[in-house]
């Protein structure tokens, strides 16, 4: 038996905003579980389901996913992950189905989800990508598996466990339908007709918004008919569609870059996958201007100033700077071989709406237990105001065995009620 146990302890000692309840207190067992089958979709992309897919039709006169494929989950991810025209690269082991026990409690200023899964490997994800000295300069070691120099043998398949949650009140049309395939689209990362950074580069939306690929975005930022990705509408139509409301939330739990401190990533969905305004719990070690790391290990309190690949996956090579960081020194002797974690992670750095949720993972066993707290009643102009009596639109998706993109499986949507009839209706505590 192994367990991961880092963030108790430091949640401990980096201290979130005061909770009314503290997430490791509550009793579970008095919270009833809903059982959500997640399944692994390829690239079945937005562009597929309006033309390629044989339900194209239907779909385009509005119905649900659900109403063709409520009860195939399982069957679909474990055929999907095989390989075919919607996967030209599989993953070798990949599973095509888990299972996601999702329960959910709410106090006067706090909704909480919790959620379990079984992880496809004999440990917790929580390495990332580090950067690598090879004796004169620092460069990327690790990338996740669909990666092509990971299928190629070139670098080791390493990316963090995660669990995301999508959120809509009723504003985005069609996502109670069509769930999180509003959000994949061709151009992608990992997905079909990748866009070129040049391609990118000469989008008039994509200049007006200083992004360099292409993300998930909804299809109503964008003015053809199949959503196209080239196709976006200007910054000031998309401006107010966010002012009234027409974006998803989307919440990300990182077992490397925000379960270290407690917390979870706090983003949103419209014309691009955008992080909340403020400071995320995480940041690039890459210096800008020397390629060189931002920081090392504060050898004084750990021990050590870097870690060796033989040293993955024996213990934890978070990077925190309240906890083990130290300023990166040029002159400490380094060794070819020699690594340092690609992000470092901070909890007093974190602000703004950014910094809004917590989130708390433990590995035990084989598996996950996650639990994630979001405020009532926000009123930022990027997150979805949770309140008592109201009910929304989630999906889920979790990526675990080294791999990100569209390498995760997910469920169809859901309805998430507050003290209203739901398909998971969250108790309220005492």
């Amino acid at each position: 038996m192994k367990k991961i146990g880092y963030t108790l302890a430091c949640a401990a000692l980096i201290a979130a905003p005061t909770l009314a309840a503290d997430p490791a207190t509550i009793d579970w067992s008095k919270v009833a579980a809903t059982k959500v089958t997640l399944f692994y979709p390829g690239q079945s992309s937005y562009q597929w389901l309006l033309s390629g897919h044989k339900g194209a039709k239907a779909i385009r006169g509005g119905k649900a996913c659900v109403s063709c494929h409520e009860g195939e989950e399982k069957d679909m991810g474990e055929a999907l992950v095989k390989g075919g025209p919607l996967e030209p690269m599989p993953v070798k082991g990949k599973d095509g189905f888990k299972e996601l026990s999702v329960q959910a409690a709410y106090d006067a200023n706090n909704a909480y989800l919790r959620f379990q899964w079984k992880t496809l490997n004999a440990f917790g994800g929580i390495e990332h990508p580090f950067y690598r000295f090879d004796g004169k300069e620092w460069k990327g070691y690790g990338n996740p598996k669909l990666d092509q120099v990971v299928q190629d043998g070139t670098q080791p398949g390493i990316y963090e466990d995660r669990m995301s949650v999508m959120i809509d009140d009723g504003k985005v049309p069609n996502f109670a339908k069509q769930g999180c395939w509003l959000t994949c689209h061709d151009g992608e990362r990992d997905m079909p007709k990748l866009a070129t950074k040049e391609q990118v580069a000469g989008n008039a939306l994509f200049k007006e918004i200083k992004k360099r690929d292409v993300r998930k975005y909804l299809p109503a930022t964008r003015a053809a008919d199949n959503a196209e990705w080239q196709s976006g509408k200007s910054k000031a139509e998309i401006d107010q569609i966010k002012a009234a409301g027409g974006f998803l939330d989307l919440i990300q739990w990182r077992a490397h870059r925000s379960n270290p401190v407690g917390m979870t990533d706090d983003g949103y969905v419209l014309e691009y996958r955008n992080a909340d305004a403020g400071v995320n719990p995480f940041s690039s070690n890459s210096d800008k201007v020397t390629h060189a790391p931002k920081y090392m290990y504060d050898a004084s309190k750990v021990g050590y100033k870097s870690i060796t690949a033989d040293q993955l996956r024996k213990g934890e090579h978070f990077l925190t700077l309240e906890k083990n960081a130290v300023a990166f020194d040029p002159n400490a002797g380094w060794k070819e071989g020699d690594m340092l974690p690609k992000y470092y992670t901070t909890r007093t750095g974190s602000k703004g709406s950014a910094a809004d949720n917590g989130g708390m993972g433990t590995w035990k066993d084989g598996m996950w237990t996650v639990v994630m707290t979001r405020p009532l009643g926000l009123t930022n102009a990027d997150d979805k105001n949770l309140k008592e009596g109201g009910v929304y639109n989630v999906g889920f998706a979790v990526h675990d065995d080294n791999i990100t993109t569209r390498g995760h499986q997910v469920s169809f949507v859901r309805t998430l009620g507050f003290g209203a009839k739901a398909d998971i209706q969250a108790v309220k505590l005492p």
